[in-house]
């Protein structure tokens, strides 16, 4: 009988235990402040299919079962940190846009330039790198010694560049006599000017060193442009991008990003901080206003909307609101918040003042105004990330390096940096 007793309390425990499991401590998956929660919880959000070109070393190489570089390694990082797999499959520049319209893959992973179509087709995160456009030349011998880009210019000069990219684009802004050999692979751009089929190629700040490396008489020219480099995915895929977003901020404000910068491409300059990614989002906002103008003009609509002007107010107030709650902080007042997106509107009209009749053509409401709200929905998750006590000197003279080339003129330049620092006081 009492070894019945004692195998009768025993099952008792036993069913207590079960019914009433002891708590746990809580989860990276279950704190909704964490940036991987829903990612990482979701079945359908399990895996992430990246494209890469793996011929844009140090920021993509493809030469095993896998991609190397900078970008692959940086997203391979995120996907431990979420726990998720990544699939990559290659694109050809190209080819890039198109793939990521077919859904070929979710996320392009590659020294991918910032640039308006590519807003309009998708979403960018925020920048991973900064760098620019770079002119190797062997000078030519009717080329004078001191002569710059502008003085090159003329149809003798043969330059080198990949076909289908940002860096295909500047050299023909830049160049518009001299002679374009746009090159569809990128590894054999370097060899055109090796073997002397032309007098320069264009690259920029991360592939120059290693290309200018062991041709004789290469002399560099630049940087010509101020870049940024970013994840660019699909416009659908916010639950990546926004995920992604607070990673890289954590990464860059650990110290981590930097080392794998460093570790890849030889170093550079902090690009995933918070100010830093707002001005690089008004730089972006920017770039799309020529395309507003000609969309205005095609239909007769007026620069100045104050109705739609006031919707994307209080549409920046809400979205501002709502991204101080996930972060556990209190919302910057609503003035404060008003006055950063009013400076963003009157510094997109004065751009739109100056016209843009050769722009692609582009639909307000079903191309333009999409993108717009994606940007805007990306300053809003990082002007709560502000940190407290953020100088307004320094941000002003960031707001000056990063907008001196968008248009607007230094009094809108400074009225953007002033109501941005406010969101740090």
């Amino acid at each position: 009988m009492l070894r019945l007793a004692r195998l009768v309390a025993a099952l008792l425990a036993l069913t207590t235990a079960c019914a009433s499991p002891p708590p746990r401590s809580p989860a990276r998956v279950e704190s909704q402040a964490d940036p991987h929660a829903l990612f990482a919880a979701s079945p359908k959000h399990a895996a992430l299919r990246a494209g890469t070109s793996g011929d844009y070393p140090p920021l993509s190489q493809w030469t095993g079962a896998r991609p190397e570089g900078f970008a692959p390694a940086l997203l391979e990082a995120f996907a431990r940190s979420a726990k998720i797999d990544v699939t990559w499959t290659r694109f050809r520049w190209p080819e890039l846009a198109g793939d990521l319209r077919a859904k070929k893959f979710d996320l392009a992973a590659d020294g991918i330039t910032v640039r308006p179509e590519r807003s309009i087709a998708g979403r960018f995160s925020v920048p991973i790198a900064r760098g620019g456009a770079v002119l190797l030349l062997r000078r030519p011998a009717w080329a004078a010694r001191d002569a710059d880009a502008k003085a090159l210019d003329r149809a003798d000069l043969r330059i080198a560049v990949n076909k289908g990219g940002h860096l295909e684009r500047v050299t023909r802004s830049l160049f518009k006599t001299a002679t374009i050999v746009a090159i569809p692979d990128n590894t054999k751009v370097r060899d055109a000017l090796a073997r002397g089929e032309v007098d320069a190629l264009m690259t920029n700040t991360f592939e120059a060193p290693r290309w200018a490396s062991g041709i004789d008489g290469v002399e560099r020219l630049g940087p010509l442009t101020h870049d940024v480099t970013a994840f660019w995915m699909s416009s659908d895929r916010s639950d990546v991008a926004d995920r992604l977003d607070a990673w890289l901020l954590e990464e860059e404000a650990s110290g981590r990003l930097g080392a794998l910068r460093t570790q890849w491409l030889g170093g550079g300059e902090a690009a995933a901080t918070p100010v830093g990614a707002i001005l690089a989002a008004t730089v972006e906002r920017l770039a799309l206003m020529p395309f507003v103008a000609a969309a205005k003009k095609r239909t007769g609509a007026a620069i100045e909307d104050t109705a739609q002007e006031e919707r994307v107010l209080a549409a920046s107030v809400a979205a501002v609101e709502k991204a101080a709650a996930a972060q556990h902080v209190p919302p910057p007042p609503a003035a404060i918040t008003r006055a950063f997106f009013t400076a963003q509107i009157e510094a997109a009209k004065e751009v739109q003042a100056k016209g843009a009749d050769s722009e692609p053509s582009y639909a307000l409401g079903e191309d333009l105004r999409p993108a717009i709200a994606r940007i805007s929905a990306r300053m809003a998750a990082l002007v709560v990330r502000i940190p407290h006590g953020t100088k307004s000197e320094d941000v002003l003279t960031a707001a000056r390096a990063d907008l001196g080339d968008s248009g607007i003129a230094d009094a809108t330049i400074t009225r953007v940096a002033t109501t941005l620092a406010a969101f740090g006081e």
